[in-house]
């Protein structure tokens, strides 16, 4: 017998997931308009030392000042804009190159594509972290154009991997037998009926991995191999908080309590994704 709490249930779960879409559009938002901001504007100049060492918060400093006497809150927004940059720069280039690779091993023989699985899975089984080190430490240089191409070749591995199996999934559908004795090319299957079916799915992990990134980089910065100064990033302003975390407790605070606001936004985004743009998960 249906009751209304059954009836209700599904427009509370739609309900709940655009709640969780917005508080994530919200979040993201507010990193996105502060980054932007800053490429007009600061409260102070990035490298310019405007007070003494380690100020508490005040009027002329909200966030005070650093060990260097440069305006905190201002470190912190720069480390807004830097940590989008990279998170775009870096989801970006893993998707160009993770759904590329994916798509060409869904089409090749199965020796290829047996061999390419198993040569995921083993770039899987290493640390996304440990890779992006490999290849800052083979290209010589650490820079925020290193740091990007690193972390993006080291998040393709996951995307080729979901990229393979989702497009193998739909190659066994009717529709894909039917296109291909009607004559259409295999360009214009991965166009037509492949690339919009797994669309959905991909959206949701170029969100999750941008927020991978974002965490990456900040480890990056924090062991010296992400962007170097005056870059603000959150690692490194982390970083060099930690010799005085206890007298001046706010430059550790800050940037943790930024980077975990837009990891979190960047995952209710990803979730409200999810819910509002596959359409399995509508139909249930």
């Amino acid at each position: 017998m249906t009751t209304l709490d059954q009836i209700a249930a599904p427009n509370r779960r739609r309900r709940f997931g655009s709640l969780t879409l917005w508080a994530g559009i919200a979040l993201v938002g507010i990193h996105i308009a502060v980054g932007l901001l800053t490429v007009v504007w600061s409260p102070y100049d990035p490298s310019g030392m405007t007070g003494g060492r380690l100020e508490a918060p005040s009027w002329l400093h909200w966030a005070g000042t650093d060990r260097l006497g440069r305006d905190f809150l201002t470190q912190i927004m720069i480390g807004s804009r830097i940590a989008l940059i990279v998170g775009t720069g870096a989801a970006a280039i893993g998707a160009i190159i993770g759904v590329t690779l994916g798509l060409l091993a869904a089409f090749a023989t199965k020796l290829l594509d047996d061999a390419f699985a198993a040569t995921l899975d083993i770039l899987i089984a290493f640390p996304t972290l440990l890779i992006a080190m490999l290849v800052v430490a083979a290209a010589d240089t650490a820079n925020l154009g290193s740091a990007i191409f690193a972390l993006g070749i080291a998040l393709s591995a996951i995307v080729a991997r979901l990229t393979r199996i989702l497009t193998k999934r739909v190659l066994l559908l009717d529709y894909i037998t039917a296109a291909r004795t009607s004559g259409t090319s295999w360009l214009g299957i991965v166009f037509r009926h492949i690339l919009p079916n797994i669309w959905p799915t991909l959206s949701v992990s170029f969100a999750l991995q941008f927020g991978l990134a974002a965490i990456a980089e900040a480890s990056l910065s924090y062991l010296g191999l992400g962007a170097p100064p005056p870059n603000a990033s959150w690692g490194r302003l982390l970083q060099e908080a930690q010799g005085t975390v206890y007298t001046a407790p706010i430059g550790a605070i800050a940037p943790g309590i930024a980077l975990v606001s837009l990891v979190i936004g960047i995952n209710l985004l990803a979730d409200g994704l999810r819910d509002s743009v596959d359409p399995t998960r509508r139909a249930r």
